[in-house]
């Protein structure tokens, strides 16, 4: 049954035609990939569901929570609203990519230490995104710390630890200016 077929009311799912594939070349998390991907299919679901890739997590669906956050390019961005085929020619890397890299060891020691990953739901958005704040070298205060990571939830931490573990590493690192609590 085509879309103009179903009885009103009722939608029918629509084939994987070749007009509806898109065939990608990307990088994911270090490694070459060539993938035949739905045009409309979110970068979310590539990972999850065509990759195994399942640290990256769906919660609203609507780009708020930051529980899909992944890398593209190195920069953080929501993978249930960038479509897979945008991800053409560019590099994406996951928790699961910079895990394995040992790039987010320190993080997820501090997470660790001050008990800001508790259900852990949003903790690889919370790590991709502290990380993409390391990375760019600002000199943040607790309040540009809270301002980078608003756009995840937390349901848990109340975004105290979390804070507290993103300010000490970047303590370590050397790259904090003071701020008043």
């Amino acid at each position: 049954m085509n879309l103009h077929d179903a009885p009103a009311g009722i939608s029918a799912d629509l084939p994987a035609e070749p007009a509806f594939m898109v065939e990608i070349h990307t990088v994911v998390n270090g490694r070459p990939m060539q993938c035949r991907v739905r045009a409309r299919q979110h970068l979310a679901d590539m990972v999850r569901d065509e990759l195994g890739l399942t640290g990256t997590h769906l919660g609203c669906e609507h780009g708020v929570c930051g529980g899909c956050s992944v890398l593209l390019d190195g920069a953080v961005v929501r993978g249930c609203l960038t479509l897979a085929a945008q991800a053409g020619g560019r590099c994406v890397e996951t928790i699961e990519g910079a895990s394995e890299r040992g790039v987010l060891r320190a993080l997820q020691e501090e997470f660790a230490r001050r008990n800001a990953a508790q259900c852990g739901f949003c903790t690889p958005g919370m790590l991709l995104t502290a990380h993409e704040l390391l990375e760019s070298g600002v000199r943040a205060t607790r309040a540009e710390i809270r301002e980078h990571i608003s756009g995840n939830f937390c349901r848990c931490t109340g975004y105290q630890a979390i804070v507290d573990a993103i300010e000490a590493v970047m303590a370590r690192r050397g790259d904090h200016r003071s701020e008043a609590r």
